[in-house]
């Protein structure tokens, strides 16, 4: 079982293209036969990590990918760490606006991804998807439910899963015109998202590959 997560829309936007990105990754890994289940969290501190602890506990998957939207970023984000700290520059869609906040008190300061981003940064270039390794899932919500997946992993809910997340752009068709932000076309994140599960159901242990960075 794959479980795939994207987030519903927030800080005023109509729409999340991770959530659209994710469904159609479910649909091209449902197409080559795999078990694969997308769930949309809700855009909350707290309550996000909640629906994808009982949604994990449930389904038992072997491997969960979540996927966020980071506006400005011009491709697929593969996020290498994840940081105990709640630091909100806007309020969620709960209003919480939490600063400094551990996601879990007394957790370690943070895990890295168990996908192997070096292999799926490989597969994602070979495929012609623009890709990084990231280095920072920032401090918002993403971050929160990124540490809260690799929490939950490392406490042995879903023994021997692995898991991760990945940031994607905006959706280069709903852009306003003439705007100059970055983005991708949905086909192609949902395209990218289904390269990193079978690049991690295939690789047992990622690669060497320089893909650092400097800042």
């Amino acid at each position: 079982m794959i479980l795939l997560t994207g987030f519903e829309p927030f800080g005023g936007d109509s729409d999340n293209p991770s959530w659209a990105a994710v469904l159609e990754a479910q649909e091209v890994l449902r197409a080559e036969g795999h078990e694969v289940e997308a769930l949309e969290l809700p855009c909350v501190f707290g309550e996000s990590a909640a629906v994808l602890r009982e949604a994990m506990g449930r389904l038992r998957p072997e491997l969960v990918v979540c996927a966020g939207l980071a506006g400005g970023r011009d491709r697929l984000s593969l996020e290498r760490v994840a940081i105990n700290c709640d630091d909100a520059r806007i309020p969620d869609n709960a209003g919480n606006r939490p600063i400094d906040k551990p996601v879990v008190p007394e957790g370690p300061a943070a895990y890295f991804s168990t996908l192997p981003v070096k292999s799926a940064l490989r597969a994602l270039q070979i495929a012609g998807i623009r890709a990084e390794v990231s280095q920072t899932a920032g401090t918002y919500v993403c971050n929160h439910v990124f540490y809260a997946l690799m929490h939950e992993l490392a406490g042995g809910v879903a023994p021997r899963a692995r898991g991760g997340f990945v940031h994607v752009p905006y959706d280069e068709a709903r852009l306003p015109k003439g705007s100059a932000a970055p983005g991708m076309a949905t086909r192609d994140m949902g395209r990218g998202i289904a390269v990193v599960v079978r690049t991690a159901l295939e690789t047992p242990v990622d690669v060497k590959l320089s893909a650092g960075a400097v800042h």
